[in-house]
């Protein structure tokens, strides 16, 4: 179960519905889960608010290589500079580095192991995981959902 379903079923059983439940993130941007369908596809949905993960090679902005901005999908961010992107072989678009007080992370404990989720600081909205395997100069590989993301040329 993801915090959000956790928060969202606790708020139910409390008869305080899903929008207080996430209201509790306290986001600078926040949406009522309507909003949210409203304006995301099925599988942005349930990659960015129900941390989902779209599969491998499928996203175009895997292969992006101009000179831009990554944004976020959920709220347009400013999230990742393209000099930061890389080629990790992985299928999903990789960073080596966010910008900066562009995400927040938290433990994810899902899948009987520990990961480093990683999601957007000003609305929530689940990017993917970063992982300890990427390139100097961090080390860092920010593995990403490319549903979450939109792409804005230099």
């Amino acid at each position: 179960m993801t915090r959000r379903g956790f928060l969202a079923n606790t708020a139910a059983a409390l008869g305080l519905g899903t929008d207080a439940a996430l209201a509790a993130e306290r986001f600078e941007i926040s949406r009522s889960d309507s909003e949210w369908r409203a304006m995301l596809s099925d599988l942005e949905y349930k990659v960015m608010r129900e941390e989902g993960t779209e599969r491998a090679f499928t996203s175009p902005l895997n292969d992006e290589k101009r000179a831009g901005t990554f944004l976020c999908k959920g709220c347009d961010l400013p999230l990742y500079p393209s000099k930061t992107k890389f080629d990790s072989g992985t299928g999903w678009p990789s960073f080596w580095q966010a910008l900066p007080d562009a995400v927040e992370t938290k433990a994810d404990r899902s899948f009987f192991m520990t990961r480093t989720e990683c999601h957007c600081r000003r609305c929530g909205s689940h990017l993917g995981h970063i992982f300890d395997d990427g390139p100097q100069p961090t080390g860092k590989r920010h593995c990403i959902n490319g549903v979450s993301l939109t792409f804005r040329p230099a």
